[in-house]
């Protein structure tokens, strides 16, 4: 990020941040970025694959909380964030082909095709803010790093060729603002909501939550517990059982940050 101070992007608008990874600024990991506004998840299908997946989304909104869908052809969320491109916005993509990851890149422009449907997922980077406020630290911005996403034996609701388990991303919380947790991000279900599992990894299939699928390691303190919340990363992992074609993601952690309020996405 070069010179740029986290606490100053965390200040910035939306179309600030844009701006900046637009022009190769701002390479690495969105959290903590224009805080207050919602961060959004990728995924690019061919329009032939797009009702499928919309299906899919419709059956698991926990991991795939759909905030925008563009028409086809279009680069452009007209509801989330109208000024935006999509083709470049995002500090870096995964391009897969037949479900094996093929590049990363930092512009899709060259990649755009006229039959193109663009799906923006909820991000639980969204409600982080919303933890902080509550007093809750969030680890993974306090060490710089990506917040830990893991693959796990949970199965998603199959919808056509899409199939496949869910992935989570974790955060410590110290264990008597578990609850407050909870209560905090339930009130969000747009961006995930609640936690899907709290405490032991391997009741949901994590091995070594020290050896992340996706993102970085964070540190869990004693007296923490792990907590777990449904993760937009989901797509990339059934990408890989349903094989298409062409599907392109961002590469977790690198968010579109959309012009929406956080709060938009809240209930009372």
């Amino acid at each position: 990020m070069g010179m740029i101070s986290l606490r100053h992007v965390n200040e910035m608008r939306p179309d600030e941040v844009r701006a900046l990874i637009r022009k190769g600024e701002i390479t690495g990991p969105t959290a903590g970025m224009a805080g207050g506004f919602t961060q959004a998840n990728l995924v690019i299908l061919k329009k032939e694959l797009a009702f499928e997946f919309l299906l899919f989304c419709q059956r698991n909104q926990k991991p795939c909380p759909i905030l925008d869908v563009t028409d086809p052809g279009s680069p452009v969320p007209s509801i989330t964030a109208p000024d935006a491109d999509i083709r470049t916005d995002f500090p870096k993509y995964r391009v897969y082909k037949r479900g094996e990851l093929a590049d990363e890149v930092t512009d899709i422009s060259s990649l755009w095709e006229d039959d193109m449907v663009v799906f923006l997922i909820g991000c639980s980077f969204t409600f982080e803010q919303a933890l902080m406020n509550n007093g809750i630290p969030v680890r993974h911005i306090e060490e710089k790093r990506n917040v830990p996403m893991y693959q796990t034996n949970i199965p998603c609701v199959p919808a056509g060729r899409f199939q496949g388990p869910m992935v989570v991303s974790m955060r410590p919380v110290p264990e008597e603002q578990a609850v407050r947790a909870v209560q905090v991000t339930s009130r969000l279900p747009a961006v995930h909501g609640g936690p899907v599992h709290i405490g032991s990894p391997e009741a949901i299939g994590i091995t070594d939550i020290a050896k992340p699928d996706f993102g970085d390691a964070v540190t869990i303190k004693k007296g923490e517990v792990p907590v777990f919340w449904a993760c937009g990363v989901t797509p990339q992992a059934v990408a890989m059982h349903a094989r298409p074609e062409l599907m392109i993601t961002h590469s977790p952690g690198h968010m579109l940050v959309t012009d929406v309020r956080d709060e938009q996405f809240g209930v009372l």
